[in-house]
């Protein structure tokens, strides 16, 4: 699965088809978030946008996603953490045109055998730690940001580059996460729990697109 943001993340496929879960799995060591320094800039949830893409055997899909609300933490021009709730009943499908189609789609993402959403209505993304990169070239990623991201009550470490700025009063994040969706117990169709399935398998990874707007 495919396209996620910053720090937040996904969703990513979120998508293709459900996936069912194992409640006894046992969640990732994780890292506690040190105190962020610096003024709190709000996210602009109408600003901001979140959008998944997901492939298979035989194709992908792909939709967004909303942000629910957020905070970066920023001192002296520079981002030193933030954290993020993700609306999951925002969730859609944007590939399909198709009206009845989509919605059965749709459906099928936010029930049990994917992202649970009535039960797990929000996931959330907690940066840990930045770390800037090198020599980055002007509009590319210029950090690199590790977080937990939490999906269906379950919280993992995911690690992503980032593009950063903060200029007159506004943060800005944008980057591409990829989700490794067994981590968060949706295993239908995968490959590493099932086997002969052929032009049916479904891709474990998917990737959440992230473009992140926040203001003092």
């Amino acid at each position: 699965m495919k396209k996620t943001a910053i720090l937040a993340t996904c969703a990513a496929a979120l998508t293709l088809t459900a996936f069912t879960g194992n409640q006894n799995q046992m969640p990732a060591p994780t890292e506690v978030a040190a105190p962020a320094k610096g003024r709190v800039y709000k996210v602009e949830t109408a600003a901001s946008e979140i959008k998944w893409h997901a492939k298979k055997v035989t194709g992908e899909h792909m939709g967004d996603i909303t942000l629910k609300s957020g905070q970066l933490s920023v001192d002296k021009n520079k981002v030193t953490g933030g954290n993020f709730v993700i609306d999951m009943t925002s969730l859609t499908v944007t590939d399909i045109k198709d009206e009845g189609s989509n919605g059965k789609l749709v459906g099928h993402l936010k029930s049990d055998d994917f992202f649970s959403v009535e039960k797990h209505p929000t996931a959330t993304f907690t940066i840990t730690g930045l770390s800037p990169i090198a020599k980055a070239a002007a509009g590319q990623p210029n950090y690199n940001v590790k977080g937990n991201l939490t999906i269906k009550g379950i919280t993992n470490p995911v690690t992503f580059p980032a593009t950063i700025t903060v200029k007159d009063g506004v943060a800005t994040a944008k980057a591409d996460v990829t989700v490794d969706r067994t981590k968060y117990d949706i295993r239908y169709r995968s490959t590493n729990f099932f086997e002969n399935l052929g032009d049916k398998a479904i891709y474990d990874e998917f990737t959440v697109s992230l473009n992140v707007k926040a203001k003092m």
